[in-house]
């Protein structure tokens, strides 16, 4: 059983920064995958980022390439979601999921765990 909790969002101006952090419960946090999601009003929830249970390899979609980074501190256990030049469309609760496994996955039905979510608003 992993146990998720995130932290760091809030209210931002357009084009400011944010770092979500996102801890995790147990020692096996480094037999996880760890993702990033997001979901806003009336909207699927889409991947952000999704990083290897090591950290050497990530993802990032398209539409937040160049702006968000995802890293993890394993010694921490730890993930956290970079989020640079924010728009007011990545306004969403962002949620960090855990899937068994070495590699990292963009499907999020491939998680297992899933923290409550943190609350992300971008102002114009």
């Amino acid at each position: 059983q992993v146990q998720l909790v995130e932290s760091g969002g809030g209210l931002v101006q357009a084009g400011g920064s944010l770092r979500l952090s996102c801890a995790a419960s147990g020692r096996t946090f480094s037999r996880y995958a760890m993702g990033w999601f997001r979901q806003a009003p009336g909207k699927e929830r889409e991947i952000v980022a999704a990083i290897s249970a090591s950290g050497a390899s990530r993802y990032v979609p398209d539409s937040v390439k160049g702006r968000f980074t995802i890293s993890r501190d394993n010694a921490k256990n730890t993930v956290y979601l970079q989020m640079n030049s924010l728009k007011p469309e990545d306004t969403a609760v962002y949620y960090c999921a855990a899937a068994r496994g070495r590699f990292y996955t963009s499907n999020l039905y491939d998680y297992d765990y899933w923290g409550q979510g943190t609350q992300v608003t971008v102002s114009s």
